[in-house]
């Protein structure tokens, strides 16, 4: 690996932490830096949309407070391929976040899955044009 691909990697990486970073602390300006302006995003498996980020911002925007007031996700098993100015990335993610258990009370939804991001580099570096979130398990939904 030369030093360009490590670069690269580290790059990458930061696309990652700066979206869950961005979901978590609902900074969704931030999500900008992470997205090409035309990129399709697929929240199907949890219940959400699969549309382009100009739809996706607005209704994360909306529905994540709405439903989900705090957010909290850990990545892990993040596995990069950087093929010229293209690249894939997936990541393991757990994101467990509270919510109202409709009798006065809360209690915490788990989601475990894959985030699967097709990225590209830009003259700001590189970007997400594609994210498919898989979930492979699902607690107290």
């Amino acid at each position: 690996m030369d030093l360009k691909e490590i670069s690269d990697r580290l790059e990458i990486n930061d696309v990652l932490i700066r979206y869950t970073r961005a979901i978590d602390t609902g900074e969704w300006d931030k999500l900008d830096t992470v997205f090409t302006a035309e990129a399709s995003i697929n929240y199907t498996e949890s219940g959400g949309v699969d549309a382009d980020f100009a739809t996706v911002k607005p209704w994360l925007a909306e529905m994540l407070p709405a439903f989900f007031p705090k957010r909290m996700h850990t990545l892990g098993q993040v596995d990069i391929a950087v093929d010229g100015d293209t690249a894939t990335a997936s990541a393991y993610f757990h994101n467990p976040m509270p919510m109202a258990d409709g009798e006065g009370g809360e209690k915490i939804v788990e989601i475990g899955g894959i985030y699967h991001h097709e990225l590209v580099r830009t003259p700001d570096g590189w970007r997400s044009r594609k994210l498919h979130e898989e979930v492979v398990w699902k607690k107290n939904i």
